[in-house]
């Protein structure tokens, strides 16, 4: 991402699933995506989208109490979300490093609380505003080394 962030609008969850299919369809095998936004901005429609372009046919559900959920396809998805999980020491706790080293694709809702730890490896961030009309200004980026 290297020429600045791309902006994108949605004015249905339809438009926000298909701006994470063409996500999806250009991640490589070990990319991190960093879903950011508030409570019912649309990161789990958007991470919905990611795992069709990754080719999954499976129904991908917010992991709020289990924390990751695993899905195959043709690159497998590690879907996390940190809504529940509150400080560095819980984040160490889980045992991300060896899931953000693998060959699959990591998506994380609430991704700012793992971002500090990721500075410098090249993980994507996308961040979701709630618009007046109702509809989601999306913002993708790479993070800062």
């Amino acid at each position: 991402m290297a020429n600045g962030p791309v902006v994108l609008s949605s004015a249905s969850p339809d438009e926000t699933r298909a701006i994470g299919e063409r996500i999806g369809a250009a991640l490589a095998p070990g990319s991190v995506v960093l879903l950011r936004g508030p409570l019912g901005a649309g990161k789990t429609v958007l991470a919905k989208g990611i795992a069709r372009g990754l080719g999954i046919e499976d129904e991908i559900i917010s992991p709020t109490y289990t924390i990751v959920a695993d899905y195959p396809g043709r690159i497998p998805l590690a879907h996390v979300d940190l809504y529940r999980v509150e400080g560095a020491t819980q984040i160490a706790n889980l045992g991300l490093d060896d899931l953000l080293a693998g060959p699959g694709v990591t998506v994380v809702e609430w991704g700012e609380k793992l971002e500090p730890t990721l500075r410098g490896r090249g993980a994507v961030r996308v961040t979701i505003s709630l618009e007046p009309d109702g509809g989601r200004l999306i913002v993708v980026e790479g993070l800062a080394s």
